[in-house]
């Protein structure tokens, strides 16, 4: 929500924010409130849960670190954010260190919980080794928060490549891949990936990415990764097309996200190939929509879907085992019921066409996306504390029952 109100509202007290360049403050600081306000709890909260339930392994310290994963995030994306929009050097210090306390111990802990994994298929394999790929994302990101504070200089320009790179394609692209292997065929009832998939990743995406630390071979490993992913995008398209539990509402959000992730691919390889050739009022607006096509179409619409249907699941999940034989416990539909969640879709995708379009009108386009996309995980937030407020409904009524 924080992030679609500073697009909505920051026109109107910066109009030199230089919409729609992918380097322009008030992109890299809507960027980083994404990336760490909202993805980055959730898919480490994510992984802490399916480390169990998949691989087998309790995260022993997700115990103490739980609890500071969200607000230590949120701390860290809103000072980068001054950082950005202010020039505060020392919001660039404050987000390194805490980066490196918080994310570090992260990577730490699932590094020492995924060597114990027992590999499978590709979610088991990439649940093992998704730590270093985490810990490439934030070893880069250092290096160039450390670099904006003025501790040290390097190129930023090589960094910010493997910055990207790492954090769109070996940390987001790759865990979102090994996960829809086995929730979507569970939850959308689609066909589960083939033997390719489940011995190709994500190791056939991190080689590529670890060329990128040769200066000389970065727009060949960038094109190399974005080729590979443009057939795990297919497929999944494919599947996700095909699956069963189409009428379900998160189901437009996977095939929507499926799309996207091909469509950012194939303008990835657009740029890499004929970049010189493109004017640059052309080049910006493309950078700008293949962003918006592997940040919120690939990444925010996923995660939507995930907690859309994964929260009502583990509500019913948990009332059902405290609940004794016999009584009745609420369906998931009733926990949230899908019109919400219908609702809560249109609205994003509407956001996501909007932000699409931007460069069309930066000015106008900036302040209707922007509140689109707030509206929309405002939706999401509500829907979902009232799915909590059910469950603890629920489990006083049982209780009562209980003592009475």
């Amino acid at each position: 929500m924080l992030a679609g109100l500073l697009l909505a509202l920051a026109p109107g007290w910066n109009m030199a924010d230089g919409l729609p360049s992918r380097f322009a403050p008030l992109t890299l600081a809507i960027t980083h409130g994404l990336v760490l306000g909202m993805l980055a709890p959730v898919m480490i909260g994510a992984l802490f849960q399916l480390m169990p339930v998949v691989g087998g392994q309790t995260v022993a310290a997700a115990r103490w670190l739980a609890a500071f994963i969200a607000p230590v995030s949120l701390l860290i994306a809103l000072s980068l954010g001054a950082g950005f929009l202010f020039g505060m050097s020392r919001g660039f210090m404050l987000a390194a260190i805490l980066a490196s306390l918080l994310y570090g111990s992260v990577v730490l802990a699932l590094l020492h919980t995924g060597l114990r994994i027992m590999v499978t298929d590709a979610s088991t394999r990439t649940l093992r080794y998704i730590a270093l790929a985490l810990g490439m994302v934030i070893a880069c990101g250092v290096a160039l928060a450390g670099s904006f504070a003025g501790w040290w200089q390097l190129d930023v320009l090589h960094w910010l490549n493997l910055h990207v790179a790492w954090g769109l394609v070996g940390w987001i692209a790759s865990l979102l891949l090994a996960v829809a292997s086995t929730v979507v065929p569970m939850f959308w009832q689609s066909r589960r990936p083939g033997i390719w998939w489940q011995r190709s990743l994500p190791w056939c995406l991190w080689l590529f990415l670890l060329l990128m630390i040769i200066p000389s071979l970065q727009a060949m490993a960038i094109l190399l990764a974005c080729l590979l992913l443009l057939g795990f995008a297919s497929l999944g398209l494919h599947a996700i097309w095909y699956a069963r539990r189409r009428f379900d509402p998160a189901w437009i959000l996977w095939l929507v996200a499926a799309l996207s992730c091909v469509g950012a691919c194939s303008m990835t390889i657009i740029l890499i190939l004929f970049a010189a050739h493109i004017q640059p009022a052309w080049l910006t607006g493309l950078q700008w929509c293949t962003g918006v096509l592997a940040l919120v179409g690939g990444a925010v619409l996923p995660v939507n879907a995930m907690l859309g249907k994964i929260i009502p699941f583990l509500v019913f999940l948990h009332l059902r085992k405290q609940t004794p034989a016999g009584q009745r416990v609420p369906t998931m539909q009733e926990i949230l019921p899908p019109r919400r969640l219908q609702l809560q879709a249109r609205m994003l995708l509407l956001a996501l066409l909007l932000l699409f379009l931007l460069p069309l009108a930066p000015n106008f386009l900036a302040v209707a996306a922007g509140l689109a996309f707030a509206i929309s995980q405002g939706m999401l937030a509500s829907f979902l504390m009232l799915a909590l407020l059910r469950y603890r409904s629920e489990l006083q009524k049982l209780l009562f029952r209980k003592t009475s």
